[in-house]
Parts: C-alpha cells; sequence; structure tokens
C-alpha cells in the first residue's frame, strides 16, 4: 500500500492494482512448494487459509498425483500438517 503525507501526518491508501490470491492459486504455490522440498510451505499455508476465509470455502482439495508422496501415510502427514495450521486438506478421487 502506498503512504502519502497529507498536514503532517501519513494516511493510508488502498492500492487496487494488486489482488489477493485465491485458493487455486495459492494451492498451485503449495504443490510448487512441495516439489521444491517444502520451501517457503508454512508461508503458503498461510496465505492459503487467508484465501480460504475470503472465498468462504471450508476445505482444501488436493491432487495426490501431484504430491511428493502418494501414499496413506504420506496423506495423513499432509493432512496433520495442515490442520495444526488451521487448514482442512481432503483429496481429489
Amino acid at each position: 500500500m502506498g503512504k502519502f503525507v497529507i498536514s503532517g501526518q501519513f494516511e493510508q491508501r488502498e492500492d487496487t492494482t494488486v489482488s489477493e490470491p485465491t485458493v487455486a492459486e495459492t494451492v498451485e504455490k503449495i504443490y510448487a512448494s512441495i516439489q521444491s522440498d517444502n520451501a517457503g510451505i508454512d508461508e503458503h499455508i498461510a496465505a492459503l487459509k487467508s484465501a480460504m476465509a475470503r472465498e468462504g470455502a471450508k476445505e482444501a482439495i488436493f491432487d495426490p498425483a501431484r504430491l511428493a508422496h502418494n501414499n496413506r501415510s504420506g496423506r495423513k502427514l499432509m493432512q496433520a500438517y495442515f490442520r495444526q495450521r488451521g487448514v482442512t486438506v481432503k483429496f481429489s478421487a
């Protein structure tokens, strides 16, 4: 957000050119993070949680074929990790 000075005080103005990421965009970033050895995963989970709140989503849907560990153990570990951060994860069929 930009700031400008009026009468010696700072005021904030909204920059409408920058949009918040959608759930789908954030999920794609999480897939990329998983492929990059979980680099930045916590930041992406926080962004996903915010996007879900904005869109009214209750759970995030992931494609198990795109996960690094596409087995029951890997899926359960992912669900537990995201749940600890306030995001419910489901997997597509």
